[in-house]
């Protein structure tokens, strides 16, 4: 693995960013020796319409009672 200087990291950052998406990782060096890593956060293949379920111990007679109260009382 090359480890790129900060200097050219400014010069070629959008290739270098590229660069990380197909090698997964690039690595480089400041100037006072401190070395980065630059990974690219991959998003997790999860659909924005997905909606996460909850476990409750509720029957479907009390999601109707719940449903006619609302409906006496609003109505």
């Amino acid at each position: 693995m090359m480890i790129y200087t900060s200097s050219e990291v400014q010069k070629q950052f959008s290739t270098l960013l590229k660069k990380a998406l197909s090698e997964g990782l690039i690595k480089f060096k400041t100037k006072d020796g401190q070395i980065f890593i630059i990974h690219p956060e991959i998003p997790p293949k999860v659909s924005p319409f997905e909606v996460r379920s909850m476990k409750l111990s509720i029957t479907k007679s009390d999601i109707l009672e719940a449903i006619h109260e609302s409906r006496a009382r609003y109505s």
